[in-house]
């Protein structure tokens, strides 16, 4: 991996800001993508690195690919950290309009693929790459009034083995984390009754997509890693 390019979406949010800060301390030049320039600007006010910040709808392909494109195209990423996603509980599958299904396929499927669709094809030119993708603990089964979160991250998991088998002769590693409750302050507020220390620290999944980012992982294509912490 040597010190290539870091492409990190999502990377205004609390998971997102750990993995960009864990390549920015290793020397890495990292591209922080999300959808408000000023909070990516904010949140990157007191750290040190070679930074550039994209401000894009990650819902919008063609924006998507613009954006990114214009970033990159002086120097393509060697990596790219898909990040962005989200979760919310949904309404039993039989029930509902669908709209929370439609919610989570955009937030954790759509986002992955439109960023894939944008830096991909320059890591094909230049033969060498890694994309690590969000999957989840929770989404290897069903579980009540959370389908349509499963669902979406399931996908994200297949699309990711799909990637692999696509991409592994053209020197290009595609893997997936999937964590289960990971701390942020969010799951906190959620969950004040649980013990945050049984869930994942968000360093310690932030190394475990660092290692994947490594030339240390050119072996391994296709895998979607349980990182679950105790929980």
């Amino acid at each position: 991996m040597g010190t290539s390019r870091v492409v990190v979406t999502g990377a205004a949010g609390a998971l997102g800001g750990v993995v960009a800060t864990h390549f920015l301390m290793a020397g890495h030049p990292v591209v922080l993508v999300d959808r408000d320039e000023a909070a990516l600007r904010q949140a990157y006010a007191d750290t040190p690195g070679d930074m550039a910040f994209v401000a894009v709808d990650l819902t919008n392909g063609a924006a998507t690919r613009e954006a990114l494109g214009n970033v990159l195209d002086s120097q393509p990423a060697g990596v790219l950290c898909n990040i962005a996603g989200g979760f919310t509980m949904g309404t039993a599958v039989h029930d509902g309009d669908g709209s929370d299904w439609q919610q989570m396929l955009t937030m954790n499927l759509n986002t992955m693929l439109n960023a894939c669709r944008a830096v991909v094809p320059g890591m094909v030119v230049a033969g060498a790459g890694k994309v690590i993708n969000i999957a989840a603990a929770s989404a290897t089964s069903g579980k009540a009034m959370m389908g349509a979160y499963c669902a979406s991250k399931d996908a994200v998991a297949r699309a990711t083995e799909s990637m692999a088998m696509e991409l592994r002769e053209r020197g290009i590693n595609v893997n997936a984390v999937a964590p289960s409750i990971i701390d942020t302050p969010a799951n906190r507020d959620a969950m004040p009754d649980a013990d945050p220390a049984r869930w994942v620290s968000p360093e310690k999944l932030a190394s475990v997509i660092g290692f994947l980012a490594s030339d240390d992982a050119s072996a391994i294509h296709g895998a979607i890693i349980p990182v679950v912490g105790l929980s």
